[in-house]
């Protein structure tokens, strides 16, 4: 007779722990889900932030790589070695010089048409197009360095700022280019 009891107790769910079971795994699922959405949503793509990084590198790259000299290359005999404007024929201005080619160009400040305004760029050096969905902008400005008793003129010091757009994200980079010496 005990063990009849016994099994009579241990008969099953009853209907309320069922729904209540199934209610409260209802909204844990719910609550993952909502997180994992929102997460995926407003994440950043890592594959299209990296690709952008890449093109954002290349650009600063390149640019640095530039010369920074006081006169035109167009005057070999003082292009590398002049100390000042002065000692030029012809300055070096901000600006592609006519006759230039392709990128790379031979002075920093070709890479813009006018301090302080962005110049867009769609292709790397090697003259490939960016995938689509990025665009790329240089924008060049002088800047002076450091405290007033020893710093670096603006003359001889440019901000180098580059953007990449992509998707709904921007990657900046910002870099200084100095002169440093005649031969830079």
């Amino acid at each position: 007779m005990r063990q009849r009891q016994y099994r009579m107790r241990q008969g099953g769910l009853t209907m309320i722990e069922l729904i209540m079971f199934i209610v409260i795994v209802g909204v844990a699922v719910v609550g993952v889900l909502g997180a994992i959405s929102l997460n995926t949503r407003s994440g950043a793509d890592p594959i299209a932030r990296k690709q952008a990084m890449a093109i954002a590198e290349s650009l600063v790259d390149e640019i640095r790589a530039a010369r920074f000299s006081w006169c035109d290359i167009s005057e070999p005999e003082v292009y590398q070695s002049a100390t000042s404007s002065a000692q030029c024929t012809i300055p070096e201005a901000v600006g592609k010089e006519a006759g230039d080619g392709a990128r790379p160009f031979h002075n920093v400040n070709d890479y813009v048409t006018a301090y302080g305004t962005p110049a867009a760029y769609a292709t790397d050096v090697a003259g490939n197009p960016f995938p689509a969905g990025y665009a790329a902008t240089v924008t060049i400005a002088e800047v002076a360095l450091g405290p007033a008793a020893s710093a670096v003129p603006a003359t001889a010091s440019l901000r180098i700022l580059v953007n990449v757009a992509y998707g709904n994200g921007t990657v900046t980079l910002e870099t200084y280019r100095t002169r440093y010496a005649p031969n830079n």
